[in-house]
């Protein structure tokens, strides 16, 4: 199905308009994690997340029937592609920021971890031939290395 040039035009416009607002959410995300402030990325979250789903699903109608945007002129269609890879740019950079932040968590989790497996060290028995309780042995909690 190839639409009008004024409805496809119309789709352009929308999908540009959407394709910013998502990168700016999601720069600000980024911004957050960067500054290790991972609570304030939080704010736009649910935007983000119905944003994202209608990107997703009009993303792959166009995909699946480039009619859609094919009558549009050039110059809309040229603006779309520069939004998506400004878009692409942010996941990326939203990527890192995750990445990094992911690692410190873990190495937060993974020293407190050893911290609790330290202190959690006991003596077995009494008296001289009294066993001192290994870290790393059977515990009440279990912990994802992965966090």
């Amino acid at each position: 199905m190839t639409l009008t040039a004024p409805d496809a035009s119309d789709r352009v416009e929308q999908l540009i308009m959407l394709t910013q607002r998502l990168t700016e959410l999601i720069a600000l995300e980024a911004q957050a994690f960067e500054a290790h402030r991972p609570q304030d990325a939080a704010a736009h979250i649910e935007e983000t997340s119905k944003l994202a789903n209608i990107y997703r699903h009009e993303s792959a109608r166009v995909r699946a029937n480039p009619g859609l945007i094919s009558a549009a002129p050039f110059a809309l269609r040229a603006k779309l592609i520069t939004a998506t890879e400004a878009f692409d740019a942010v996941l990326a950079r939203q990527g890192r920021a995750l990445e990094a932040a992911k690692t410190v968590t873990e190495g937060l989790v993974r020293a407190i971890a050893d911290e609790v497996a330290a202190q959690r060290t006991k003596a077995v028995g009494y008296g001289p031939g009294a066993t001192v309780h290994a870290p790393g042995a059977a515990t009440s909690i279990t912990l994802n290395k992965r966090a």
